[in-house]
């Protein structure tokens, strides 16, 4: 009897703890974080405003009404702030601050505020011009210095080889020279800018892969940029140089960083790259001194008398105010079948003087052949010999 009362009274304790639990009021929310509407705030000019929502949760991410909200700025110089779910913040001064909203015990995560007036972007404005100004007035300084110094250095006299060698190394330097301002002037201007400055620096941690990539996209440039160095110091060409490049004769009018001009005997421009006068074979043929020995061949027949043609080219040679004084002579240099050849040899001054000692030589020669010897003058000879048949009479 007793353990069914027992077990009865266990059963009725059961059943109320049941209902008690069932019938509990749930758990009352409580302020858990506040979020808001926004994690930085520019403001350009003084006295301009912005507004932040604050929006406090509870544990469970609800949004919860009517919480008291205080606003805090961490330099009120800078800009502050005030108001109560919206929070009103006003610019005071030029620089940046932080601003949070709290409730209670708890605090929101920190706005960043950046007050930047209008003085500021003109004072950047300012600086990328001066950085700009202070480039051309660099580049302006290396052509002024240039031009004063070739100044000393005149191409038009008879022997400018140190003319040519000494604007040949100055045009390549100021070239290479003004390439490497315009680098850095660019560069320093982009810097002013805090997005390029960042991308800069990830670009610097990737530089190994970019540096291959732009190595070799770049090595054309770059090859002959370092030609132009390698010219530069050596010197296989000068500025106003005679040369035969590709069969064609012409003097370099211009040498750039990358490319050489030059100009032709009928006004035509040939433009080579500068590693072609490194790695390939070509005439100078004033790499020395500008002086060169010019000849005339003329082909005649075996009964000219020698001595007489070598004394009317000495003759002609002598009257030419294109000749330099210093060589002239006649050889013949080769028999052939119908002809001998006859060389007469002359110097000049220059490859253009020696151009037209030649021409003005060969046209004399040719004339006093035929007017003094004009058997002399190429000739085909022919010996016929008739074969004669004697026959028997019948």
């Amino acid at each position: 009897m007793i353990q069914v009362r027992s077990f009865a009274f266990l059963a009725l304790l059961g059943v109320v703890s049941f209902a008690c639990k069932s019938t509990s009021a749930p758990p009352v929310p409580v302020p858990t974080t506040i979020t808001l509407s926004a994690a930085t705030a520019d403001l350009s000019a003084l006295g301009a405003s912005t507004t932040i929502t604050a929006t406090v949760k509870d544990q469970n991410g609800a949004a919860m009404s009517g919480q008291t909200i205080t606003w805090n700025s961490a330099d009120q110089t800078v800009a502050t702030v005030s108001g109560a779910a919206t929070g009103t913040i006003i610019a005071v001064d030029n620089g940046t601050t932080t601003v949070t909203a709290s409730s209670g015990s708890i605090t929101s995560s920190a706005v960043t505020v950046n007050v930047a007036q209008v003085t500021a972007a003109l004072a950047k404005i300012f600086l990328l011009a001066t950085i700009i100004v202070v480039g051309w007035v660099a580049i302006t300084a290396v052509n002024m210095a240039a031009a004063l110094y070739l100044q000393r250095f005149p191409l038009d006299v008879v022997d400018n080889l140190l003319a040519r060698k000494h604007r040949t190394q100055i045009n390549i330097l100021k070239r290479s020279a003004i390439t490497l301002l315009t680098v850095v002037t660019a560069a320093a201007a982009l810097m002013t800018f805090e997005s390029v400055r960042q991308y800069g620096v990830s670009l610097f941690a990737s530089a190994g892969v970019a540096g291959l990539v732009v190595g070799f996209a770049a090595r054309p440039v770059l090859s002959n940029m370092i030609a132009g160095v390698q010219m530069a110091i050596t010197q296989p060409i000068r500025i106003d140089d005679v040369v035969i490049v590709e069969g064609e004769w012409g003097r370099i009018e211009e040498i750039t960083s990358t490319y050489v001009v030059v100009r032709i005997w009928d006004l035509r421009r040939l433009i080579v790259p500068l590693t072609y006068f490194i790695e390939k074979p070509f005439q100078n043929w004033t790499r020395v001194s500008a002086e060169l020995l010019g000849t005339v061949f003329v082909y005649v027949d075996y009964t000219v008398p020698v001595d007489h043609v070598r004394a009317k080219v000495e003759e002609i040679v002598k009257a030419s105010p294109l000749w330099d004084g210093k060589v002239v002579g006649v050889q013949v240099t080769d028999a052939k079948a119908d002809t001998i050849e006859v060389r007469a040899l002359a110097s000049a001054a220059n490859s253009g003087d020696i151009w037209n000692l030649r021409c003005e030589l060969r046209e004399k020669l040719i004339d006093f052949l035929q007017r003094e010897y004009p058997g002399a003058l190429p000739r085909r000879r022919e010996h016929v010999v008739a074969d004669v048949v004697l026959t028997q009479p019948c």
